[in-house]
C-alpha cells in the first residue's frame, strides 16, 4: 500500500492504521466502496467490486471504530456476523490493545432484525438494533429478550441524531457506518457525517445500486484529506465541510 496524498509514502501494516486514525471524541465515517461509475455492488453485494487491499483497510476501520452502524438491508444482503474473538477484526483491536469484541449496530425502521440471526444469537457484545417508535413494539420486545439492545430513536423515522447521541451515551463515540446508500443520504441531510472513506474500484458495473439512491436538498462538499493506492484501486479519505488539505 502507498500512499499518494498529501504525501507519497510505502505503508506498512502499522502504517496503514495510523493514516486512518480519527481524532477523540465523536466521529462518523461514512465507508463505502464504489466502482468508477459509481455502482456500490456486483450482483447485489460488494464483494465483486473488492480487492485484498480494500479487504485490509476494511479491517482498520473495524478495528479503530467503537461500534459499526449499518442498515438491516446492507446487512441482509451482504450476510453480516457479529465481530468475535479470534476474527481478523479481533486480532487486530487486541493487538491495538482494544476489546476483541465490538457490537453492530443496525437501523430498521421496523425492527426487522430476527431475533434468532447469527448477528443476534452469535454476538459477545450484545448487537444493538436502532429504530422508532413506529415500529412494532412485539418485535422490539422480541429483539430484546433475545440479548439485543434495544434503541427507540425517534417517532415515525430513525432519528439518526437521536441514535449518535445514544451511542455516545453508550461510550461508542467513534462510529463506522458501512452503508447502505440509504443511510448515507440520511446521515449528509442530517449533517453528521464527518469523514467519507470511499475505495474507488477500477471497474465499470452500470445498472446496480448507486453511492445515493436519491438527490440531496443541495450539493455537500468535501475536502480529500488522503489518498492511498494498491493493484489500480484507490482508498480515498474526505472530510465533510472544512478547507481543503494542503
Amino acid at each position: 500500500m502507498r500512499r499518494l496524498f498529501p504525501d507519497q509514502a510505502e505503508l506498512d501494516d502499522d502504517g496503514l492504521v495510523e493514516a486512518y486514525r480519527c481524532p477523540p471524541g465523536r466521529w462518523l465515517r461514512m465507508d463505502f466502496i464504489a466502482s468508477l461509475d459509481g455502482a456500490i455492488t456486483v450482483d447485489g453485494v460488494s464483494e465483486g467490486l473488492g480487492s485484498p487491499g480494500d479487504r485490509r483497510v476494511f479491517r482498520v476501520l473495524r478495528a479503530l471504530a467503537d461500534v459499526v452502524l449499518v442498515g438491516h438491508g446492507t446487512a441482509a444482503a451482504e450476510g453480516y456476523h457479529p465481530v468475535l474473538l479470534g476474527s481478523a477484526v479481533g486480532r487486530l483491536r487486541e493487538s491495538l490493545g482494544r476489546s476483541p469484541t465490538m457490537p453492530v449496530a443496525v437501523v430498521s425502521r421496523r425492527a426487522s432484525l430476527d431475533p434468532a440471526s447469527g448477528l443476534v444469537a452469535d454476538a459477545v457484545s450484545p448487537t444493538i438494533l436502532v429504530t422508532c417508535g413506529a415500529s412494532d413494539a412485539g418485535r422490539r420486545a422480541a429483539l430484546a429478550a433475545a440479548g439485543v439492545d434495544v434503541l427507540v430513536c425517534g417517532d415515525d423515522d430513525v432519528d439518526l441524531p437521536a441514535a449518535l447521541d445514544a451511542l455516545a451515551d453508550r461510550g461508542l463515540e467513534q462510529v463506522t457506518c458501512e452503508g447502505g446508500p440509504q443511510l448515507l443520504r440520511t446521515a449528509l441531510a442530517a449533517g453528521v457525517v464527518d469523514e467519507l472513506d470511499l475505495s474507488v474500484s477500477p471497474a465499470l458495473v452500470g445498472g446496480e445500486t448507486r453511492l445515493l439512491d436519491d438527490a440531496l436538498g443541495g450539493a455537500v462538499r468535501l475536502s480529500l484529506r488522503q489518498v492511498l493506492e494498491e493493484d489500480g484501486m484507490l482508498f480515498t479519505r474526505y472530510a465533510v465541510g472544512g478547507p481543503p488539505a494542503r
